[in-house]
C-alpha cells in the first residue's frame, strides 16, 4: 500500500503540482501509485506560510482537477480504466470518506469508447484504518488526518509491513525529519523518494537503478534485479532527494 507523508514543503506549488500528476497517471492503475496521504490534523508549513489540514486536502484536489482540466491532456495521462471491476469500486468507494473530488467519466478524443475515469480524492479521520488500510486498486486516493507528524511516519510504516508497499513518498523541510522517515522506509523495506516537486515522480521507482521493489514487504517479496547471486539476505532499499 503506497503512501506519502506531508510534514513540510519549501515548494507548496510544486509539491501539488507533482502530486496532481502522480495521482492521475494511468488512472492510478500503477503498482507505484499512492493511496494514503498522511497528513498532521494542525497542518503543514510552506513556503506560502501555514496550511491547515483542510487547506491541503483541498488544495491537491484542485490540482488535480486543474491539471485534467484540459480533456486531450487528461485522455493521454488517464489512459483507461483497464476492468469493470475497477470502475465499480471506483463508485462504491466515494462513501468511505469525505469527497475532496469526485471521480468523472472522461470521453477520450481519438477513442471514444474507452471507460476513462479520473481520481476519486477522499479525506478520512486516522482512526478510520479498516477503509483506508485496503488496498482499493484503482484512482482512489485518501487525504488521511493524523494527529502529527511522527503518527502520520507510524502509520505509514505500518501500511508497508502490514500490506506492503513499493514506494513511498514525503515532504519536509526539516532534516531531522526526513532522516526519521528514511529511517521508517529502512524499516519496512520501501523505496523512498522525498520532496519531488519537478519532472520526476514517485512512481518512477527505479529511476536510477534497476531496483522496483526491495523483497522486504509483502507486496514487494522480490525485485527486478537484486544482490541475490551473493546471498538471498542482502537486499536494497533505495532513498533520493534533491542533490543541494
Amino acid at each position: 500500500m503506497n503512501t506519502v507523508i506531508i510534514d513540510s514543503t519549501d515548494d507548496y506549488k510544486g509539491m501539488l503540482r507533482n502530486l496532481s500528476f502522480t495521482l492521475s497517471l494511468y488512472s492510478g492503475q500503477m503498482c507505484t501509485t499512492p493511496q494514503d496521504i498522511f497528513i498532521s490534523k494542525d497542518g503543514i508549513e510552506t513556503d506560502q506560510g501555514h496550511k491547515s489540514f483542510d487547506d491541503v486536502a483541498t488544495d491537491i484536489a484542485t490540482a488535480v482537477s486543474k491539471f485534467l482540466s484540459d480533456p486531450e491532456r487528461a485522455a493521454m495521462v488517464l489512459g483507461a480504466i483497464q476492468a469493470q471491476v475497477t470502475a465499480e469500486r471506483i463508485d462504491n468507494s466515494k462513501t468511505l470518506g469525505t469527497v475532496l473530488r469526485a471521480s468523472e467519466t472522461l470521453t477520450h478524443p481519438h477513442f471514444p469508447n474507452a471507460r476513462v475515469r479520473s481520481p476519486l480524492l477522499m479525506s478520512i479521520d486516522a482512526a478510520q484504518q479498516d477503509t483506508y488500510m485496503q488496498e482499493l486498486f484503482g484512482p482512489i486516493s485518501f487525504v488521511v488526518k493524523t494527529d502529527n507528524t511522527a503518527h502520520s511516519i507510524a502509520l505509514a510504516t505500518q501500511a508497508v509491513k502490514q500490506h506492503g508497499a513499493i514506494t513511498l513518498g514525503c515532504y519536509a523541510s526539516n532534516d531531522s525529519v526526513l532522516e526519521q522517515i528514511e529511517e521508517a522506509a529502512l524499516d519496512g523495506g520501501v523505496a523512498l523518494s522525498c520532496n519531488l516537486t519537478g519532472g520526476v515522480f514517485v512512481n518512477q521507482s527505479a529511476a536510477f537503478s534497476d531496483f522496483h521493489a526491495t523483497g522486504c514487504n509483502p507486496a514487494a517479496n522480490a525485485c527486478l534485479s537484486d544482490l541475490a547471486y551473493v546471498a538471498n539476505r542482502f537486499r536494497v532499499v533505495q532513498s533520493r532527494r534533491h542533490a543541494k
